[in-house]
């Protein structure tokens, strides 16, 4: 019989422990992680760069060091830990420092309550990072769209964009609380829209559909909630004839679905979408 190869854990896994908090606003809370576990993290260059956090099921014992292959070779899958994705607003290499914000409803959901309720010493296990978007310096414009779930990347976006770019940027929140100061390139201001009791990204579909854009090659970042997100993915191939490698699209989220469930349909639901729009095109 061959001998059974090792199990070992993905090489880009990092354990974070949490340095500081912030409240940055009602419903958004700022986590600092640091330590020595974070040695050998590195961005991509990415803004949109996310990680996966490892949140471990109460009253389970892992196996130590951590590895999560092993976890999932050898556990029932009831006791494998859950995970959460989330953005990096930012990594300080020269402190190593990981910032992340959590959106942040109550005791609604697994990271939030977590991030609400965290303090200096509190640990996480860290998968990734990994990303597919950042500001083209050959784009003529750019569109940046999204509602609090894509703040970080819009704000990454922001503060890597080329140096006289034309930028236009529609934020959709709750309400004015929920406004962040954002650093924008000279002449960029950011649009914000209060959602009160309207559907989540209805604003965003509004402001975008009405937009006279600018002349030239367009590069567009368009996150959040998936039902709005694929109304403006319809708007920007269809009735804006934008190339696909010029869109970065994606649902983050999608209401009425936690993160596992929204997980599991996603491809599809994505692949769908396509197919849809192929056959209206």
């Amino acid at each position: 019989m061959a001998e059974r190869p090792a199990r070992t854990a993905p090489r880009d896994i990092y354990e974070a422990r949490v340095l500081r908090t912030e409240r940055l606003t009602p419903h958004m809370v700022r986590v600092v992680f640091g330590g020595e576990g974070l040695a050998g993290f590195a961005m991509d260059g990415h803004t949109d760069s996310y990680v996966k956090l490892i949140f471990l099921t109460e009253g389970v014992s892992y196996p130590e060091p951590f590895d999560l292959v092993r976890i999932r070779q050898d556990f029932p899958r009831d006791q494998w830990p859950l995970n959460r994705t989330y953005t990096v607003r930012s990594w300080d290499d020269a402190q190593g420092e990981l910032t992340i914000d959590f959106v942040v409803h109550g005791d609604e959901g697994l990271a939030g309550p977590w991030a609400a309720n965290a303090k200096p010493g509190d640990l996480l296990h860290v998968l990734g990072p990994h990303g597919d978007y950042a500001p083209d310096p050959s784009a003529d414009w750019h569109l940046v769209v999204g509602d609090e779930s894509a703040i970080p990347a819009i704000a990454a976006a922001l503060e890597q964009m080329p140096a006289g770019a034309i930028v236009h940027a529609f934020v959709e929140v709750d309400s004015a609380e929920e406004e962040q100061k954002l650093i924008t390139p000279d002449g960029v201001e950011v649009r914000w829209f209060h959602r009160g009791q309207s559907p989540v990204g209805q604003a965003l579909v509004k402001a975008v559909t009405e937009l006279d854009f600018p002349e030239g090659k367009l590069c567009a970042f368009v996150h959040g909630e998936a039902a709005f997100v694929k109304e403006l993915r319809r708007h920007l191939r269809l009735e804006r004839q934008v190339p696909r490698e010029q869109l970065s699209i994606s649902g983050y989220w999608r209401l009425g679905k936690n993160d596992e469930a929204w997980r599991a349909v996603k491809r599809e639901w994505n692949e769908q979408v396509e197919r849809e729009q192929e056959q209206s095109a």
